[in-house]
């Protein structure tokens, strides 16, 4: 698989270093080249590359303005390429594949087109399954239904769930493995992680936060909390049909009526 690239940078030598050391990847192929930010969302919207290499730090159009610009379409990969090192806190909000520093470390940039692969391989996959479900639709309707049943627990599978969780707390970056999250509660526009010995707070709604979460895992036991089901020791009953989950810190998270076929699981 070809990944189509795009270099945007106002510094001439930083696109040209840039170009050099991607020749080393023979699946990256580099389309185009902008000098500035209305130049990349324009080239972006036209030919729709799968990744783009931006630069932060631009007169007029900065990075972050590129990449609210190309939102109205199915925006492409970013990794961010700057020298000033006090971006990578939004470079993270962004979304982003990587924050690389210049100059481009080598094997830096190496794991992150491993992870460019990672991602337009799991992006494949789900479009593959797509198309092929609306082909079965139109010629065999009732084979379309055997398809969606034997699909999905490939579409769950844990390799399409996020195992590390960027969390902006503080004014820090912490870097959280989702193996060791215990629960996730709501507090208004936040989300409170606690993962047994720390706590740290995400801007980041419910429901976005549930699809970067494999479900198999993590269930939601009340409007506002989301238990990892590995972690829970002990199930306690309580009044009017709810119950209280003991983890593995100890802690205790309740379990509303509402979602108690979620504590049905640990009945045997």
């Amino acid at each position: 698989m070809t990944i189509r690239t795009i270099l945007v940078d106002d510094e001439k030598l930083a696109i040209q270093g840039l170009q050099l050391r991607l020749q080393a990847f023979e699946d990256v192929e580099i389309i185009d080249t902008c000098a500035n930010g209305r130049e990349a969302i324009r080239k972006i919207k036209t030919e729709k590359p799968d990744l783009v290499f931006l630069d932060i730090q631009m007169p007029g159009f900065d990075g972050f303005s590129v990449v609210k610009g190309v939102m109205e379409i199915e925006p492409p990969l970013f990794v961010f390429v700057t020298a000033y090192e006090e971006h990578a806190i939004r470079a993270f909000e962004a979304n982003a594949v990587n924050y690389l520093m210049k100059p481009v470390d080598e094997q830096k940039l190496a794991d992150t087109i491993e992870r460019v692969r990672q991602r337009l391989a799991e992006k494949k996959s789900s479009e593959d399954a797509g198309q092929l479900l609306e082909v079965l639709s139109e010629i065999a309707p009732d084979r379309a239904a055997d398809f969606v049943e034997t699909a999905a627990p490939a579409a769950e599978s844990a390799d399409r769930f996020e195992k590390l969780i960027n969390v902006k707390d503080r004014g820090q970056i912490f870097r959280v493995e989702v193996d060791t999250i215990e629960h996730i509660e709501a507090a208004g526009d936040y989300m409170i992680i606690s993962t047994g010995d720390n706590s740290l707070v995400l801007r980041e709604t419910m429901k976005d936060l549930e699809r970067r979460l494999d479900p198999r895992k993590f269930q939601r036991v009340h409007r506002s909390t989301i238990v990892n089901l590995d972690l829970v020791r002990q199930v306690k009953p309580h009044t009017n049909g709810e119950c209280f989950l003991v983890l593995d810190s100890g802690a205790e998270v309740k379990v509303s009526r509402s979602y108690r076929d979620v504590v049905a699981r640990f009945v045997h």
